[in-house]
């Protein structure tokens, strides 16, 4: 959809920033024979567009006891149920991602954990709004 607004530069820029949002304006002018000022000025422009919407980082969840990682399959009980269940999922600390889904299950969840008693609390809060479908992730390989 907005692939018409950037150039190849632009993209480079992108995919460069993707990968490390910590490098400088500087740095990445190198990579793409430009300016620190230019690309600081294309950075600007995408995000003005939206394109960019802001920055993250990138974490080790173990570190700080989050141990348990799992993917919940979310099937609710009714069509009345959705407008509480996404307000109660976006307000909950353990979820992380949330995604509405088709196919099997109204929605996906990606979920963490100190440890299975605190799982196990958040997935009965979870039968308030229908069933589910736990996965849990044994290693990320991506």
């Amino acid at each position: 959809m907005t692939s018409h607004l950037i150039d190849d530069t632009d993209y480079r820029i992108l995919q460069y920033l993707i990968e490390d949002s910590t490098l400088s304006h500087k740095d990445i002018g190198a990579l793409v024979h430009m300016t620190g000022q230019a690309v600081g000025a294309r950075i600007r422009r995408m995000r003005e567009l939206e394109i960019i919407e802001g920055y993250t980082v990138r974490w080790n969840p173990a570190k700080i006891g989050q141990d348990i990682l799992a993917f919940v399959t979310v099937f609710l009980s009714s069509n009345a149920a959705h407008p509480p269940f996404q307000q109660f999922a976006k307000n909950h600390d353990s979820v992380i991602e949330l995604h509405r889904v088709s196919g099997e299950g109204c929605y996906w969840m990606r979920v963490r954990s100190r440890d299975q008693d605190e799982l196990n609390a958040f997935l009965d809060e979870l039968l308030e709004f229908g069933n589910y479908r736990v996965n849990l992730g044994m290693g990320q390989l991506k």
